[in-house]
């Protein structure tokens, strides 16, 4: 939209924008700073919403919380305003407000989700014993492995679970995931005569999910387990970085000097990197996980894989744009109990973060 300010004032606003867009935190937020002094937010709707968003990607969730509410009820039918207020609800541990509002991510293109069409309905809660549901995946590898434990959920309520997963998932889900009926979402696909449809990431509103109902028992196993070792010294799985497509790899990526400070850590460091294990899908992955003490891993896939599997694991979060899934300021998961976060700082500096772990993985090869 064409914004009703001043020319300085609206080149101030494009100037945060791009520092913004171009993850420089510390200068976006200096340069909103400039901006909300002079400006009245309230009555500028496309600043209201980018400044909301910023502040949600600075952790300052209560100020985006109030922004980001204001902008929901002057532009209603906005996916980008409901995604944005879900994500941030989500991020403070308001499940029941958050789970509706992040349905729109099916609505912004970015998130690239092919709802199917289908001659049977998508499941909205309906009673489920004896019917026939279809979980279409979506999003990445990582959102894939969280929400996988509710088909197990879904089974438990009596119906027969058709899971479709990325095909580097589909070993190990179909080996874990024990009752229901795995397929990687590839090629010629048997769903039988279903009555439901949902896609991966839906369930937890319709089963009406909190912070305290969370199944978290661990529920991946690894086809071909490694034995773990007795005694001797700590086998950590390392994982530095994460897939450079990411939107927000630059913040959750470590540097070189940063990722050879992890490979320094007492024990016999074991990469977790396909590149570097040879491993071919998740369960092969799995495998190797199996065998280890402990996994330190960056924000990515191998985080989730370690947590579902009941795997001590240290996952290095950014404090730029952290994930709405590990909250906020906490060092726990009620996602993953064997899970201990370590937050970086929201200028990508990692040395308190890493002095920290470092100190954690030494307690542990003492004990």
């Amino acid at each position: 939209m064409e914004l009703d300010l001043p020319e300085p004032l609206r080149t101030l606003f494009q100037q945060a924008v791009l520092a913004q867009m171009s993850g420089d935190a510390p200068a976006a937020d200096a340069l909103f700073a400039q901006f909300t002094a002079q400006a009245l937010i309230p009555r500028a709707l496309a600043e209201r919403h980018n400044l909301g968003v910023l502040l949600r990607a600075l952790g300052r969730l209560d100020e985006a919380l109030a922004l980001l509410t204001a902008d929901l009820a002057a532009n209603p039918t906005s996916a980008e305003a409901r995604y944005e207020l879900g994500a941030t609800l989500l991020a403070l541990g308001d499940y029941a407000a958050g789970w509706p509002l992040y349905e729109a991510r099916r609505d912004i293109p970015t998130f690239r989700i092919r709802v199917p069409a289908l001659p049977f309905p998508e499941w909205c809660g309906e009673d489920l014993a004896g019917k026939r549901i279809v979980l279409f995946p979506e999003q990445g590898l990582g959102d894939n492995i969280q929400f996988a434990r509710f088909a197990l959920t879904l089974r438990d309520q009596g119906a027969q679970v058709v899971m479709l997963c990325r095909p580097a998932l589909a070993s190990l889900l179909h080996h874990s995931l024990d009752g229901v009926d795995v397929q990687a979402a590839e090629g010629e696909i048997e769903m039988g005569e279903p009555d439901f449809w949902a896609l991966t990431c839906s369930p937890p509103l319709h089963l009406g999910v909190t912070l305290e109902t969370i199944p978290n028992q661990p529920y991946l196993r690894a086809p071909n387990a490694a034995p773990r070792g007795r005694g001797g010294p700590l086998r950590i799985g390392l994982v530095t970085k994460g897939a450079p497509v990411h939107q927000n790899d630059a913040h959750r990526s470590l540097n070189a000097a940063n990722a050879a400070r992890l490979r320094a850590l007492p024990g016999e460091i074991v990469s977790l990197h396909p590149e570097d294990s040879g491993a071919r899908d998740f369960a092969a992955t799995a495998g190797m996980v199996a065998g280890l003490d402990l996994v330190v891993t960056v924000d990515t896939s191998v985080a989730h894989l370690a947590g579902a599997m009941g795997t001590p694991v240290f996952i290095l979060l950014p404090g730029f744009q952290t994930d709405w899934r590990w909250l906020r300021r906490r060092s726990d998961s009620p996602w993953y109990p064997s899970a201990r976060l370590f937050r970086g700082a929201v200028n990508d500096d990692w040395s308190a973060a890493l002095a920290d772990l470092e100190a954690a993985v030494a307690a542990m090869a003492a004990s």
